[in-house]
């Protein structure tokens, strides 16, 4: 009677070891499409393409099934019936019956504030159309281009990964996604300037591909839109961040930058080639790129965040600087903004207006507009201008170098730092490596 007993209990213990797939969502996105199940714990399983018909299997260990599958909305994917069936007893197999071949990738996710175990399968189309580059940039520039300013808006977050989340339970993927579209509508209807989203719905993008298609567009500048939260509901604020190869400039930089990176989880990975290179010379053509990025970074930074502060309370009053993945583009200057702290009640409403982000973007785009006015791309519409003389007369445009003071600028340039100071709406006798300050000609 033990012996059966203990059979027994072994028997059901097994049982409830099981797992089971409890929900699923699919996520359709313009080069691929994302298929995720939430699981009762992490699990062994397979995936595996066949042709003819194109389909992929799904292979789950010691799993059950409780939600129908059949019922997900497949609109937008390559997926035309998902089947599943109960394979060596306690085993799960989901098919996937697809109108084309894919190439399928999978991977699990631990659990987060808001899912617990997930089993994620990629199906990337690898035949997608590549995403139609802008046909206003130029790779070869003369003195009489006239190109727009191309600038790259990226939405923080998206489908699978939701980002932070607000006492109200707004969600972060959702609010910078309507903050990107305003953003957009304000930079693009400036006249020589372009502007162009990463992602433009409900998907998720790794963060390397996000400033590869940067790239792609040829974009003079990328600016990554947040809505972060903080261990508590205190903290609140605007605030705008450039790359530091050297970390981050305060705790709750350091803290925001591990808290993003850990979104590159969800997706794959990229980079940039200097393969023709010798390590040594790729090695400094590198360092001397991000170097140049960095500066030019924190100086557009500046300027946004001044003009965040006309409409927004700041965080912090001058740009910090943190290891954020999306902002490591060495040929591109590159800022986060965080347009305020979601896990604050009052900025969580705020947020939530259209009108105020409305306020948001038209303040980004103006300290956009003033930084490329002072040192507009060359072969763009901007430096045109300025080589007409249709700029500012009687005025020059200087990049802050290490070591520079207002009163030495002001002594070289034989003008005063008041001068200096009402030019470029400085409050203090600060100024930042990199930052482009307008100087008094003689």
């Amino acid at each position: 009677m033990a012996v059966q007993l203990t059979l027994l209990l072994g028997a059901a213990s097994l049982a409830h070891a099981q797992t089971a797939v409890n929900s699923a969502r699919v996520w359709p996105a313009p080069d691929h499409t994302r298929l995720v199940l939430d699981l009762g714990s992490s699990v062994e399983h397979s995936v595996f393409a066949l042709e003819n018909p194109s389909r992929l299997v799904i292979d789950i260990k010691d799993t059950s099934l409780k939600v129908a599958l059949d019922r997900l909305d497949l609109d937008g994917s390559p997926i035309k019936r998902i089947r599943s069936a109960r394979r060596n007893g306690n085993d799960l197999r989901v098919v996937l019956d697809l109108a084309s071949d894919v190439k399928p990738r999978s991977f699990q996710l631990a659990p987060n504030q808001e899912y617990g175990h997930r089993l994620v399968v990629d199906l990337i189309n690898e035949n997608a159309p590549a995403q139609k580059p802008s046909s206003k940039p130029v790779l070869s520039e003369s003195n009489d281009s006239k190109r727009d300013i191309i600038v790259m808006i990226d939405a923080g977050h998206g489908g699978e990964d939701p980002g932070a989340s607000g006492p109200g339970g707004t969600r972060e993927k959702d609010v910078v996604l309507k903050l990107a579209h305003q953003l957009k509508d304000a930079i693009s209807s400036i006249p020589g300037y372009t502007a162009k989203l990463t992602r433009d719905g409900d998907y998720y993008i790794d963060l390397r591909s996000r400033t590869l298609l940067a790239r792609k567009e040829n974009a003079d500048l990328f600016i990554s839109v947040h809505a972060d939260a903080f261990r508590t509901s205190q903290p609140r604020g605007a605030s705008v961040f450039a790359l530091s190869q050297r970390g981050a400039t305060s705790e709750t930089a350091r803290w925001l930058a591990r808290n993003e990176n850990r979104s590159d989880l969800i997706g794959g990975v990229g980079g940039v080639s200097l393969g023709d290179k010798n390590e040594v010379l790729a090695g400094v053509l590198l360092d001397l790129s991000m170097t140049a990025s960095i500066n030019a970074s924190v100086g557009v930074g500046s300027y946004v965040l001044r003009n965040l502060g006309s409409v927004a309370t700041l965080h912090k009053p001058g740009v910090e600087q943190a290891a954020f993945v999306v902002l490591k583009s060495p040929d591109i200057p590159s800022i986060l903004v965080e347009a305020g702290f979601i896990s604050n009640p009052q900025e969580e409403r705020k947020l939530l207006s259209a009108s105020y982000r409305s306020k948001l973007a038209h303040a980004i785009s103006r300290g956009v507009q003033s930084y490329f006015n002072d040192t507009p791309p060359p072969g763009t519409y901007l430096a045109w201008q300025k080589r007409q003389g249709k700029s500012a007369g009687g005025l020059s445009s200087y990049r802050v170098q290490r070591g520079d003071t207002l009163s030495d600028l002001a002594r070289r340039n034989a003008t005063t730092v008041s001068r200096i100071k009402q030019l470029n709406g400085l409050k203090g006798d600060q100024v930042v490596i990199g930052q482009t300050i307008k100087i008094p000609t003689t």
